[in-house]
Order: structure tokens, then sequence, then C-alpha cells
């Protein structure tokens, strides 16, 4: 069970000072899509199963974050970080991931059909 719903995120996105800092919060299965999530600290997330279709996640910190299983099509992750970031069966169908940051990422049965990858940091196409 996720510690926050979808409703508690789009209240802390109102009221929150930028970037909002998420870390370590439990969101699984939780419905994050169309979000605009820029700069996001996410680090050490718990995003298994979660809904981010869509989300804008430019330049969020998603190191070592848990997404597993995570919807992630046509998310935009431009310049994010997801250093040490499980995204085993992740589904990045149209993701933009331009300079993204996936060194040691676990990418284990992710879907990258059509995914952007230029210049992506630590993926070998």
């Amino acid at each position: 069970m996720s510690d926050l719903t979808r409703t508690d995120v789009i209240k802390l996105i109102a009221i929150a000072t930028k970037p909002l800092n998420l870390r370590g919060v439990d969101l699984t299965g939780v419905d994050l899509s169309y979000l605009d999530l820029t700069g996001a600290n996410l680090t050490v997330a718990t995003l298994q199963d979660a809904d981010l279709r869509t989300a804008l996640l430019n330049g969020a910190d998603l190191r070592a974050a848990n997404l597993t299983g995570a919807n992630l099509s046509m998310a935009n992750l431009n310049v994010a970080n997801l250093t040490a970031a499980n995204l085993t069966g992740a589904n990045l169908k149209h993701a933009n991931l331009y300079k993204a940051n996936l060194t040691i990422a676990v990418l284990r049965k992710a879907n990258l059909q059509d995914a952007d990858l230029t210049d992506v940091i630590g993926y070998n196409k």
C-alpha cells in the first residue's frame, strides 16, 4: 500500500516549493499520469506498478528508485537521473529519455519501443 494517493501528490505539487521532494516515498500503484514532476526528488522512492503515462519528469532524480512494472509510456524523462533505478518490466514505449542517465539501471524486460534514447548515458542500444 502506498504512503500517498494521487490527490495527495497533486496537493503537494500545488503547495510545495520547487523541486518537489518525494525522497523514499512509497507510491506503489498510484496514478501519477499527466502530472508535472519536473525536477522532483524521487530517489529511493517506490513507484512499482505506478501509472506515469505522459508525466513530466524532466530533470527528475530517480536514483535507486523502484519502477518495476511502472507505466512510463510517453513520459518525458529528459535529463532525468535514473542511476541504479530498477525498471524491470517497465513500459517506456514512446518515452523521451534524451540525455537521461541510465548508468547501472536495470532494464530487464522493459519496453523501450520507439523511446528516444538520444545521448543517453550508461545505456548501449
